[in-house]
């Protein structure tokens, strides 16, 4: 049996028709499957694979801790220097009211310990979240997800759930002192790059702290440079409650962590005790690869060349079968008449060698989300590649 067939008979589907390349090495911003073909990687893992596939400081990293010790006890009861030197680079680097970090194993799990704080915190149940939105699939995540086709198949779910509109200043009289917090996703990637007003973040901002609210933004696609600054809140002039960080936080392997103020995280640690618990939020291994892969991201100035090249991106995009480009740094979708064209454009450029996909809440819409590594003749290959299979359409 080949491992093709023991994919699609024996690992969960999460599609009828799944890609099922069979990839076996990655290295910068290359994929490379069974036949030894490449393909420039648009997708970085869905914005994992900040600092390339491959990266030899994280594989070193990894190798160190991996000889040291891996997982010893669930997060929070002993100290491990992976976790205490990952969350000293972190808050380092963040305003100084977010600093203390409850590390977990995904993004999604940030998620739902941020829900479970805010309840805790403010001793509410109500939860706001936005439409088009996406923090998660696990139960809690789901509920506050903000597309009702994937949600009606697992009802129940969470009661006490508000979705708003997004970008919408009329939405926000709908926060209240009920609520015990509102999500948002700095800039909507699933929704298609879609990217509020300045303004109105700010308004939100506002509204949160006068109704006693607390402002959750969800940084787990955007966050680490992908649209320009190292948080993307940075470009909105605003400073979270809390913050959800997964994706490239563990510099490709997986990790994610909500971040808050200790007297807010501190809610955790009594009435009951153990209020939250992680078995594998923390690992010592994942913990080392995510510092090693910050570090290298600040050191190398990566984030300094990301408008740069998204301007080399969308310079090279023009074509009029394409409706419209919506971008922030290298998160850059290319909107098409639909889903079953877009889906054509995409199986086309694995021909090319290109390798892409599209947006949960955005089907008819292109991602691009590479490495933050990719190089300008990637660049120019991957526009090349997209101008020639959309001229066939």
């Amino acid at each position: 049996m080949t491992n093709r067939q023991i994919f699609l008979n024996h690992i969960g589907q999460t599609s009828p028709e799944p890609l099922a390349l069979e990839i076996v090495k990655a290295s910068g911003s290359k994929l490379f499957d069974i036949n030894g073909k490449g393909y420039i990687d648009l997708i970085g893992g869905i914005s994992v694979c900040n600092v390339g596939h491959g990266n030899q400081k994280v594989i070193e990293a990894i190798k160190k801790q991996a000889e040291n010790f891996m997982h010893v006890m669930v997060n929070g009861e002993l100290v491990l220097s992976p976790q205490t030197a990952y969350a000293k680079l972190l808050t380092e680097n963040l305003p100084s009211s977010l600093n203390s970090v409850f590390f977990t194993a995904s993004g999604t799990e940030a998620t739902e310990g941020a829900m479970k704080l805010a309840k805790r915190f403010t001793g509410r149940t109500q939860i706001a979240a936005f439409k088009n939105s996406y923090h998660g699939s696990t139960q809690g995540s789901l509920s506050i997800i903000g597309d009702e086709y994937w949600r009606n198949a697992f009802r129940p779910l969470l009661p006490d759930i508000l979705h708003l509109d997004y970008d919408s200043f009329d939405a926000l009289q709908f926060i209240t002192t009920n609520t015990a917090c509102v999500i948002a996703e700095t800039i909507q990637a699933e929704a298609g790059v879609i990217i509020p007003e300045k303004k109105w973040l700010q308004a939100l901002r506002k509204k949160c702290t006068d109704t006693g609210t607390l402002l959750v933004l969800d940084e787990i696609q955007c966050g680490f440079g992908r649209n320009g600054t190292l948080w993307a809140f940075e470009q909105f002039d605003v400073v979270p409650d809390v913050l959800l960080l997964g994706k490239a936080l563990g510099g490709g392997l997986p990790l994610g962590a909500f971040m808050a103020d200790k007297k807010i995280m501190d809610s955790f640690t009594n009435d009951p005790v153990l209020g939250h618990i992680n078995t594998f939020g923390g690992n010592p291994v994942c913990c080392a690869a995510g510092n090693a892969a910050m570090q290298f991201l600040l050191e190398e100035n990566l984030i300094e060349k990301v408008f740069a090249k998204e301007k080399l991106f969308l310079d090279n995009l023009h074509h009029r079968k394409i409706k419209d480009i919506r971008s922030r740094g290298l998160m850059i979708a290319l909107e098409f008449e639909s889903f079953e064209q877009n889906k054509k454009v995409i199986d086309e450029l694995l021909e090319e060698g290109v390798f892409s996909d599209w947006f949960l809440f955005a089907s008819q819409c292109l991602r691009i989300v590479p490495p933050l590594i990719i190089s300008e003749d990637e660049i120019l290959k991957a526009c090349d590649s997209i101008k020639k299979v959309v001229s066939d359409l």
